[in-house]
């Protein structure tokens, strides 16, 4: 009886580690890289959020601390460009370093196995 159960057992986990075995490069690059996707693309709206970019985009013309005079207003307006630019600048390499972490899921499993068949030859 214990044999049996035993047996039963042992067969039911092979069968489903070679199942995983076979399935997770399907997952790698099907729903594993959506599901990255999704991820870097919530992260990047976080940074936008979290830089306002589109804020000091909407409030470009209009002045700052309240000071409608000349002077006031073109200060506001070339301070609120430079403000846009720095902070582009940051979303892009936010933008940029999140592609290459998605870039980097994509070739990771194709340079372990090099490096396996490497080392084996």
């Amino acid at each position: 009886m214990i044999n049996n159960n035993s047996f039963f057992y042992l067969q039911k986990i092979l069968l489903e580690i070679i199942w995983d075995i076979i399935y997770f490069p399907i997952w790698w690059y099907t729903k594993g890289f959506i599901n990255n996707i999704l991820k870097a693309k919530q992260f990047i709206i976080n940074k936008e959020k979290s830089l306002a970019l589109i804020v000091w985009i909407k409030n470009i013309l209009r002045p700052m601390y309240g000071q409608y005079d000349w002077p006031g207003i073109i200060i506001s307006f070339f301070i609120r460009i430079f403000q846009i630019i720095v902070r582009s600048i940051i979303l892009l390499i936010w933008s940029v370093f999140s592609l290459a972490l998605l870039l980097l899921w994509l070739i990771l499993p194709l340079f372990i196995i090099y490096e396996i068949i490497f080392q084996l030859t």
